[in-house]
């Protein structure tokens, strides 16, 4: 017997009446429980000049005109020109340099100023921050731990404008952009298994990967 959600959220819709106003919305539903000032607040605030709204009409411009049409790696081109951002930062996976050096590449022949900065600055081994070496990739050998906090610090030195994720870990994204000056955007999101491609686990959570809907599996992660 499935256990009974408490607290029934956007996850739980089968309308999604929120999108095309053609269904109706559940008794759950969130926009109708939401207090109508603070749904006209999060309005105002996508209005007018700030950087909020020029970035929320940015977004919605590339999504109406590209829609379908072209990659997220244009996408990112088309959005970094509508708020006028020239220098934009590359937070890159040592993983993924090969493809961070394509994407930078991109960005220059858009007459953009790609500035990266990889996830192993600073060449601090992981022991020195308190890591053991039974948890190390390769034990008892050097190994560099991840510093997204630096990384965000190198790239608000260099005054970036957008800074753009390239598969950073679960975790380490997180310290990035809470330490980041500029707004940040992913293109790639790291999953090794899967080719970098996480909603593959999604899409085949009741075949291939049905262990992730196993309680028993997740209570051992």
């Amino acid at each position: 017997m499935a256990k009974k959600i408490e607290h029934l959220s956007c996850s739980e819709c089968g309308q999604l009446h929120c999108y095309r106003r053609d269904k109706k919305f559940p008794d759950h539903c969130l926009t109708t429980a939401t207090d109508d000032t603070q749904v006209k607040a999060a309005v105002e605030t996508y209005r007018g000049d700030s950087l909020d709204a020029r970035v929320a009409h940015a977004a919605a411009e590339v999504e109406g005109l590209y829609y379908c049409k072209i990659s997220r790696v244009e996408e990112v081109v088309a959005f970094a020109r509508r708020i006028d951002a020239k220098r934009v930062g590359i937070a890159s996976c040592l993983g993924l340099v090969e493809e961070s050096k394509i994407f930078a590449k991109i960005l220059r022949t858009a007459g953009l100023e790609p500035y990266t900065v990889l996830c192993k600055i600073g060449s601090v081994d992981k022991s020195d921050i308190g890591i053991p070496d039974r948890l190390k990739i390769r034990c008892g050998t050097f190994e560099a731990c991840c510093n997204p906090i630096l990384q965000a610090e190198l790239l608000n030195a260099a005054r970036t404008q957008l800074n753009v994720i390239m598969g950073l870990c679960v975790g380490h994204d997180s310290l990035f952009n809470k330490h980041s000056d500029a707004l940040v955007t992913t293109l790639v999101t790291k999953d090794r298994t899967n080719g970098h491609n996480p909603v593959s686990t999604l899409y085949t959570a009741r075949m291939y990967s049905r262990r992730v809907l196993d309680p028993e599996y997740l209570k051992k992660l």
